[in-house]
């Protein structure tokens, strides 16, 4: 029932239910506008989480290419050292061949013979030469035991002390790593 005092009320303030009905709808706005933003700033969190695990697979990436070209370049170092390796084992073999001739030519001086071993020495020579074969100078050098081995040693007036007086054996460097040590009589003077 209603009395007369709500009547009065309602008839004396004929909007009141329009007020309410708009003091709800601004509420219902409000809340409206706050879930939104709510749900923005859910959507923002997972954006910043989504491009974290962008830069993450970024970072991943980079160190992946590089890992890569590492790697390639390893390989590339590891071929270049197989091969240099393989060429230092078939120069080893032919070295005392070459050696051989070598001694050939300084023995028999026949005309013939010499003029033939003497092409084939050469030709030998320059393809050792051009696969980065050196010889190891020794003969009046300087003892140095990267590159010559002692083998006798003698006092000499004609040499310093510490200088070869005679190689015994040849010795040769492949690509400036000693692959044969010259084997030497070095001079030893006493003190």
């Amino acid at each position: 029932m209603v009395t007369i005092i709500e009547k009065v009320t309602v008839l004396s303030h004929p909007h009141k239910g329009e007020a309410m009905s708009k003091d709800q709808d601004i509420k219902n706005q409000k809340d409206d506008l706050n879930d939104l933003k709510d749900q923005i700033q859910e959507k923002d969190e997972i954006i910043q989480e989504n491009e974290q695990r962008i830069d993450e697979c970024k970072d991943k990436l980079l160190r992946m290419q590089a890992d890569l070209e590492n790697f390639r370049k390893h390989t590339e170092k590891r071929m270049v050292e197989h091969v240099e390796q393989a060429n230092q084992d078939l120069i080893m073999k032919i070295l005392e061949i070459y050696e051989d001739l070598q001694r050939a030519l300084e023995a028999d001086k026949s005309e013939d013979l010499g003029e033939g071993v003497e092409l084939i020495y050469q030709k030998l020579r320059a393809v050792l030469e051009n696969e980065g074969l050196q010889e190891i100078p020794a003969e009046g050098e300087k003892f140095d035991p990267f590159k010559h081995e002692a083998m006798m040693v003698e006092s000499s007036d004609d040499y310093d002390n510490g200088c070869i007086i005679q190689e015994l054996s040849k010795g040769y460097i492949l690509n400036s790593k000693v692959i044969k040590y010259s084997k030497v009589k070095v001079c030893k003077k006493g003190d």
